[in-house]
């Protein structure tokens, strides 16, 4: 079969191992999985309301378009619906950016590391990939900057980033956007938002507005709990949706999905809640590597990324067997590092508890 060249030899995303599947090779009760930057603590309990009383017709197709949902983020946000997009996930997003804006001659400028789907989606299309390595899990915007030239197509500025958790300053934003060519969508990937509790931090809806180049993603994955039902939005002007738009899959957002989104969406004090809870648990995990010593990176997330002075696939896999799936650095081109989901308070103490047990098993501890 004539297979594009360059997916020879491409190895498929890898999400963090099934929990049942977990339980099943190390013959455990309960597992908790603090590997997907999943809400420890769900949707909000007015989604679980709705679920149980919802008598959608499943047999009919869902509204393409999104109607209900995009006038119900188009409120919240301030924003025009003509200047909203929907994916099945921010993922679908960024291969659908990909697919309108990506090809052979061109290239793509991100850091790294950082989310991987930029760079599989671009080295799928053909396209040159650029990455350029962060500082102290900073994006280096100026390095950045240099590596765009008349080739290049889009470029993608995570903040926070993944997997580092940093968020990139609004001073140092602002200055990277008035430099980049006007004809360079910069793609301003924003997962972890709601979680952000930095004093400094910029509304950045301003930069879609002042700046035609700019997309904003967004997901009802993370805070709100809703990862299973696949629903992420992209803001920016309307020439920019307009482009996109057509290159979107029909019907990519099931009307369950839109229904949940909605009612998520109204209940902005359980999300409120969430952030407050996620601070104290992220305060359990910086107290802890401070007492060991372990450089961990500042998080503006609802993870942690931070060191571990030992083979952190031998800690991913110890840690897999007294119960807790997380993912090893190694697989996110951060070597000795682990990354874990700020779970609830007992989660994280236990994890804590059984961390040290693994790290003086591996002689980090004395």
């Amino acid at each position: 079969m004539k297979w594009k060249q360059q997916i020879h030899g491409m190895k498929a995303y890898q999400p963090g191992k099934p929990m049942e599947e977990v339980k099943e090779m190390y013959g455990l009760n309960e597992v908790v999985k603090l590997a997907s930057n999943e809400n420890p603590f769900g949707s909000s309990p007015k989604v679980k309301e709705f679920l149980q009383q919802d008598e959608t017709n499943h047999a009919i197709y869902p509204d393409g378009y999104a109607q209900n949902l995009r006038t119900a983020v188009a409120n919240h946000l301030g924003v025009k619906e003509t200047e909203l997009i929907f994916g099945n996930g921010s993922d679908d997003l960024i291969a659908i950016i990909t697919r309108a804006l990506l090809y052979p001659g061109v290239n793509t400028v991100m850091a790294d590391p950082s989310f991987s789907q930029y760079w599989h989606n671009a080295e799928i299309e053909g396209a040159e990939v650029r990455k350029i390595p962060c500082i102290d899990g900073h994006h280096d915007l100026d390095a950045m900057l240099a590596a765009i030239d008349e080739n290049t197509s889009v470029v993608w500025v995570c903040s926070p980033n993944n997997p580092t958790g940093t968020l990139v300053p609004a001073g140092a934003l602002q200055s990277f956007l008035e430099k980049v060519p006007s004809d360079v969508l910069v793609v301003l990937d924003e997962a972890y938002i709601e979680y952000v509790n930095d004093p400094s931090y910029k509304n950045t809806l301003d930069y879609f507005r002042q700046y035609e180049n700019v997309i904003l993603l967004r997901t009802f994955s993370k805070a709100y709990g809703l990862a299973s039902f696949r629903v992420g939005y992209g803001i920016a002007q309307e020439g920019v949706i307009a482009k996109l738009d057509p290159v979107r899959a029909p019907f990519n957002n099931i009307i369950l999905s839109q229904k949940a989104a909605i009612v998520a969406l109204k209940d902005q004090d359980y999300i409120v809640k969430c952030r407050e809870a996620n601070e104290k648990g992220k305060r359990q995990f910086v107290a802890w590597c401070e007492k060991h010593g372990l450089h961990y990176f500042p998080s503006q997330t609802n993870f942690v990324l931070f060191e571990v002075k030992a083979d952190s696939d031998v800690v991913f896999e110890e840690m897999m067997r007294r119960g807790f799936i997380i993912r090893s650095g190694a697989a996110l081109g951060v070597p000795g590092y682990i990354r874990v989901t700020i779970g609830t308070e007992d989660q994280n103490e236990k994890f804590l508890t059984l961390l040290q047990e693994v790290l003086t098993e591996q002689g980090v501890f004395a």
